[in-house]
């Protein structure tokens, strides 16, 4: 059953949708939950819709930041055309990789990258859930261009505002559907 109205705005769609859950992963945080939001027909092709139109012409291939962003980035590719990249987390790629580290708001990680998966000068759009200090979005868009990408602009759903993470991106156009 569609359960999102055409005169709803995306802010007050994701207000609506998402579950907030306290204390998650850690006290203190409270997580929206997107994942009713995927699950929703409606509002899963707005948040799509959104996210690509601003960047419509701009962009050859979508990248998905594991792993909520690649339900976004395949949605997305299908919706434009294009085909998707995937940015994984540390180990899970088979052939050789490019490798960031990075640091997250309560910890570090890893991104990789196939050396091989994109040719030079094709234009990305990444794509990922949430913009909190930009360790993630910032560790894809370093692999991207370090492959010889080019970083046509980011789109996430929930930018964390007091966290400053776009000043991790480089200056990148970023898109935010709802700011927190």
């Amino acid at each position: 059953m569609l359960r999102v109205t055409n005169n709803e705005s995306i802010c007050e769609l994701l207000d609506r949708l998402c579950a907030v859950v306290p204390d998650y992963p850690q006290p203190g945080i409270s997580f929206k939950d997107l994942t009713p939001v995927f699950a929703d027909p409606v509002g899963l092709r707005r948040l799509v819709d959104e996210l690509i139109a601003p960047f419509a012409g701009t962009f050859d291939i979508v990248a998905g930041l594991e792993a909520r962003g690649f339900v976004l980035a395949a949605a997305a590719a299908y919706a434009s055309g294009t085909g998707m990249l995937t940015i994984r987390k540390a180990g899970k790629l088979p052939r050789e990789v490019y490798r960031d580290d990075y640091t997250l708001e309560y910890g570090s990680a890893a991104l990789e990258l196939h050396k091989d998966e994109i040719a030079p000068g094709t234009r990305v759009l990444v794509l990922d859930d949430v913009l909190a200090t930009g360790g993630t979005v910032g560790s894809s868009v370093r692999l991207i261009e370090r492959a010889g990408g080019i970083v046509a602009g980011v789109g996430v759903i929930l930018e964390l505002e007091a966290l400053g993470g776009r000043k991790n991106l480089g200056g990148h156009r970023v898109l935010s559907l709802q700011t927190v």
